[in-house]
């Protein structure tokens, strides 16, 4: 019955934040694909209808009518997946809506804990209060008790300091990536040790990655903290991220300022987890927006993201797509490179779900860096086979308009002709091309100087099929001489197929 309050747009957004856990991440991805039909549409209209009074009966209340808002009928699950979404995408509303969004939740009779507590943190993000509460004073002091626990001998340090006071004022707020310095103290505070050799070492690494990110420096062992981090006898915070760094990708990190190598220590322990990332994760790879070139090539690197498991890939590709972020051409070919190109050229097996999303979910928001950092690459490779190929023609039939594929083709007159190749080029002829005169002919000059070693091909055969009846108009007396040489030498089943289309083209 709530569901027709809202128009067509806004219904299929409720409908995904209905959907459980991960509706937020559901009603993201609604939302992107009704931007790129519609540029100019907008979430007023939703955020008006959910503040919107309503007339309600409840039976339990003293009186059965009253007039309440609009969300706050709706379950608790929702008001969460709806907070988190508009976390999401709130740098693209209008301040004034979130705000009295955020009011008519407040009139909440009976509010969740989670929904009071991502009110709050909407409320820090947009500016309305400086420093709210993000949990219960009783909570708080269950966590420094836990804090104290952790660090021992009665001192007080590592996660005690976040809730020493209101809030943890970051060292640099004006630099780029201050969001990212403000939330390392939570993520660090939990980091896990992945190299340890033992298990009092890993506690002692702990231990030393909490008290980093703490206003009081815990003194811990300094032959364990060489033996953990490499370190010389500097106590210098910045110091001792760069150098485990080092150690972690064999790749110096002396280009990337100190916000950067803090949001790769957050990146790493998210694709270590296992866990589905939730909206504050996906903050961390706003950093990239803040990289030069060479540093995102350092980045890559210290990552390792060639050798990451594609089961992280939908987490890392979802944040990568968030609405909020627009990567550059270097940046986002970079990325595409590092992230996708080893995984496609190895494959020995059809590629994987989990990479098939990636690949065509990254294609359709940024296809010139993937013709260029994938597709071109991979295409150039002399030993890709069938399951390359059938990759790359999942990105043209779904992912690549007109002009990418025209592109496509334009790559394969740079390399030489293979099985696979051709396969490629047969799916790139069943897309109707928008050939030019100019083009074509480029196209006819590639079939008379690589058939030749395609005598038996049927591959080749169906190309040249292809040509002769789906592209008839572009063939002149010219192209016809051409195309002619072509069918001399073919020795396929097709052979009197092509001679007959070509004899039918020689009559018109």
């Amino acid at each position: 019955m709530l569901l027709c309050r809202f128009d067509g747009r806004s219904k299929l957004l409720v409908r995904s934040l209905l959907c459980g856990t991960s509706g937020a991440l559901k009603a993201l991805d609604v939302f992107h694909r009704q931007q790129r039909a519609d540029p100019h549409m907008s979430l007023s209209p939703l955020l008006e209808t959910l503040c919107q009074d309503e007339v309600t009966c409840s039976v339990a209340e003293a009186q059965p009518l009253s007039v309440r808002p609009l969300v706050c009928l709706f379950p608790a699950l929702f008001k969460q997946n709806l907070l988190s979404f508009i976390y999401l995408v709130h740098s693209v509303l209008p301040r004034m809506a979130i705000l009295h969004l955020l009011k008519c939740l407040r009139q909440d009779r009976h509010p969740s804990p989670w929904v009071v507590g991502l009110v709050r943190q909407l409320e820090r993000v947009i500016g309305t209060h400086k420093d709210p509460a993000l949990c219960t004073p009783l909570c708080s002091q269950r966590l420094k008790a836990l804090a104290q626990h952790s660090v021992g001998f009665g001192e007080t340090g590592g996660w005690a300091v976040c809730f020493s006071g209101s809030t943890v004022e970051s060292d640099s707020p004006q630099e780029p990536g201050s969001s990212e310095l403000a939330t390392k103290r939570k993520r660090e505070a939990s980091a896990v040790t992945v190299d340890s050799d033992c298990e009092e070492i890993g506690q002692e690494n702990k231990r030393k990655k909490m008290d980093l990110h703490g206003s009081e420096c815990h003194n811990v062992d300094q032959s364990s903290a060489k033996e953990i981090a490499g370190s010389s006898e500097s106590e210098d915070p910045a110091e001792t991220l760069g150098e485990e760094l080092q150690l972690d990708s064999g790749c110096p990190c002396d280009a990337l300022p100190e916000h950067i190598k803090i949001s790769v220590l957050q990146i790493k322990e998210l694709l270590e987890s296992q866990t589905e990332w939730d909206q504050i994760s996906m903050e961390v790879v706003k950093v990239l927006n803040h990289c030069d070139p060479g540093q995102v090539v350092v980045l890559c690197s210290m990552l390792s993201l060639p050798d990451l498991p594609e089961q992280t890939l939908p987490n890392l590709c979802s944040s990568i797509l968030a609405p909020a972020l627009d990567f550059s051409y270097s940046t986002t070919a970079t990325l595409i490179k590092s992230l996708l190109l080893q995984k496609v050229l190895t494959l020995s097996d059809p590629a994987s779900r989990c990479l098939v999303t990636a690949v065509t979910s990254l294609c359709s928001r940024y296809p010139r860096p993937m013709c260029d950092a994938l597709i071109g690459p991979v295409l150039e490779e002399k030993d890709i086979g069938n399951l390359q190929a059938e990759l790359l023609n999942r990105l043209i039939e779904g992912c690549l308009d007109s002009h990418y594929r025209l592109l496509v083709l334009q790559m394969t007159f740079k390399i030489s002709w293979s099985e696979a190749v051709l396969s490629v080029i047969h799916s790139l002829l069943d897309s109707k091309l928008d050939f030019s005169e100019e083009l074509f002919t480029q196209f006819s000059e590639q079939l008379l100087t690589q058939g030749s070693q395609f005598p038996k091909s049927v591959k080749f055969a169906k190309i040249m099929l292809t040509v002769l009846t789906k592209y008839n108009s572009h063939v002149t007396a010219a192209h016809k001489h051409s195309l002619q040489g072509c069918l001399v030498a073919n020795e396929t089943f097709l052979k009197k197929s092509l001679q007959s289309a070509l004899k039918r083209i020689s009559h018109t």
